[in-house]
């Protein structure tokens, strides 16, 4: 009898846990992160109690802060408190490439400052910036591989199925 309402205590304390984080927003917002690092049109997420999430978007996009990021049709990482880590599905841009963005992190919230690892290098921010969701402009399938509105190069990294090797590609644009 003590075993079955422990069951029941433990269920119900479940939904109600799950049923307080109505959003990835919300559960942004509760580890310490800015609700804009995520676009408008999350289409629906999964959150787990080791802190893996996965967001499927209504479509792949670029949001424009200081730089421009985008964001892949399904976007997954593992939240901490102040951080995702093992970060897939967003890129920033630099000059005319597109580096895939590994890991972000908020240090010490007063200072203002959230930080992108790029692999190459931290990218800073205003974390004033990403307050509030960004609209999100869909991009073509073909825009994929770098190249956005415009750009002077393409930098795409793709890996050959046989030798599993990344290979960097550029490719100039003749205007």
């Amino acid at each position: 009898m003590l075993l079955v309402l422990c069951a029941l205590l433990l269920s119900s304390l479940l939904q109600h846990s799950s049923a307080s984080v109505s959003s990835i927003y919300d559960v942004l917002k509760a580890h310490g992160l800015p609700m804009g690092l995520l676009p408008k049109g999350v289409k629906e997420f999964r959150f787990d109690e080791g802190g893996r999430f996965e967001v499927h978007l209504d479509q792949a996009c670029n949001a424009k802060f200081e730089s421009e990021l985008h964001y892949d049709l399904n976007v997954s990482g593992t939240i901490s408190y102040g951080q995702i880590g093992a970060l897939s599905g967003i890129s920033a841009q630099e000059l005319f490439l597109w580096f895939p963005v590994k890991e972000i992190r908020v240090d010490i919230p007063s200072s203002g400052i959230i930080y992108f690892d790029v692999g190459v290098v931290f990218k800073q921010f205003s974390l004033s910036l990403f307050e509030t969701p960004p609209d999100c402009t869909a991009v073509r399938s073909e825009d994929l591989g770098g190249f956005h509105d415009g750009a002077v190069m393409i930098a795409e990294l793709s890996s050959s199925s046989k030798s599993k090797s990344e290979v960097l590609e550029h490719q100039i644009v003749q205007e």
